[in-house]
């Protein structure tokens, strides 16, 4: 199914978000900027959605709710970030009843409720929890239908997963480039570590496992149509793949360089905390796991394709 026309929405919204920001170009606006999706109680990501929007008589909503991990949802620890596209249920009937609204710093009832402190990794992205405390918002601030946004929710995760998935593998080659070169530098009993069966066997299966989810990240990123979707099977099969690749490829790094791998001269540490990131945001891996069996099953012939 295609969702509304990309061209139309970026008329439509950047245009205003121009106006309400006093003509400030977007690029000065995107390091707070965001997608606001994911709430502060674990549960799946549609059917457990609590952010509401309660349409109005005149035609407006009032959003209720907390959005939790939300990257860049504050750039200096004290306020929120600049605009945000924000998620919420505005029906019971069906679990899809989901719409998205642009909201934007300083509107009333809307604020920072913390900030994420003490991450094992990706430190240099700022995180947040959100508050929208009855939040007020036009009908013109709406993007897209009324319960028209969970395929573009959906559409969204696919292309979140693939972007997360070559995350994944920037990791496993930056840690493949660090560990061959220290292992054709460093020396043991007058041999270069390279040539040593067990850390050849760490460069050797990293590189492998590096140009597999390569491979498998460029094949679904080629077959993405951002237009519409249903590429779920694939986009979660990449980053669970990748993520798990990238984080062991990190570990390899770190093993071949030993206590030098612990510390940050050589960066491989800060590598492996940040992979860890890849198997939990974004979808963890036993949603992956739920959500391709699902796939599987309700279409065995995609085992044929």
């Amino acid at each position: 199914m295609h969702l509304p026309p990309l061209a139309l929405l970026r008329k439509k919204h950047l245009c205003k978000l121009s106006a309400r920001t006093a003509g400030q170009p977007l690029y000065a606006l995107l390091g707070g900027a965001c997608l606001a999706a994911f709430h502060s109680r674990p549960s799946s990501l549609l059917p457990g959605m609590r952010t509401t929007a309660a349409r109005q008589a005149d035609g407006s909503y009032v959003l209720q709710g907390t959005k939790m991990w939300i990257t860049n949802g504050t750039l200096d620890g004290r306020d929120t970030g600049d605009c945000f596209l924000v998620y919420a249920r505005t029906g019971h009937e069906r679990r899809d009843q989901i719409s998205s609204f642009l909201v934007t710093k300083g509107m009333p009832g809307f604020r920072l409720g913390q900030k994420i402190e003490d991450k094992c990794g990706m430190r240099a992205s700022m995180t947040a929890e959100l508050v929208l405390d009855g939040v007020a918002v036009s009908a013109a601030d709406r993007v897209g239908l009324h319960d028209g946004a969970a395929l573009c929710m959906m559409r969204n995760l696919e292309i979140e997963r693939v972007a997360l998935a070559a995350m994944s593998c920037g990791i496993a080659r930056r840690s493949l480039e660090v560990m061959n070169g220290y292992a054709a530098e460093r020396r043991a009993f007058g041999t270069p570590l390279s040539g040593f069966g067990q850390v050849q066997r760490h460069i050797a299966e990293g590189y492998a496992k590096y140009m597999a989810g390569r491979s498998y990240v460029y094949s679904v990123a080629r077959g993405l149509d951002l237009g519409a979707s249903g590429g779920g099977l694939d986009a979660d099969g990449a980053k669970l793949f990748c993520g798990a690749m990238g984080k062991d490829v990190a570990d390899a790094a770190m093993q071949v360089l030993g206590g030098y791998g612990y510390v940050g001269e050589y960066g491989v540490e800060q590598l492996w905390r940040d992979a860890k990131l890849l198997e939990i945001g974004g979808g963890t891996n036993e949603a992956h796991h739920k959500n391709m069996v699902r796939d599987l099953q309700r279409t065995p012939e995609l085992l044929r394709k």
